[in-house]
């Protein structure tokens, strides 16, 4: 994995779980906004746009250096949509990434696959 590529799915690594829990923040605040005088809707809810957004920009630049396949590209989409979707898809890249820099060290050290 080049320099570029790992540097891509760290950006995208690092936003996932912010992105995460601004979602579920929000949807407290949707609730509390409903039930209480409390309205911090318009608040959170650019915040978690904001980082959505940047989510959608690293996961497409992830999708074109990883050359990942659809399959794997719609995954992460996916994850990015659904409430706590953030924090797996920051486990998996962060093993990902482990196991990329594991294969490097191994072919660095003339291992061979068996």
């Amino acid at each position: 994995m080049d320099i570029k590529t790992a540097s891509a799915l760290r950006r995208l690594r690092l936003v996932s779980a912010p992105e995460a829990v601004s979602f579920l923040v929000l949807i407290v605040c949707s609730v509390l906004k409903r039930t209480t005088d409390f309205n911090a809707v318009p608040v959170m809810g650019a915040v978690h746009g904001f980082l959505f957004v940047l989510y959608v920009i690293f996961w497409a630049d992830a999708w074109n250096r990883a050359r990942w396949d659809l399959k794997t590209a719609v995954l992460y989409f996916v994850l990015s949509v659904l409430p706590a979707g953030g924090f797996f898809a920051e486990r998996r890249l962060r093993r990902e990434a482990e196991d990329a820099v594991i294969a490097a060290r191994a072919r660095k050290e003339g291992v061979v696959n068996a």
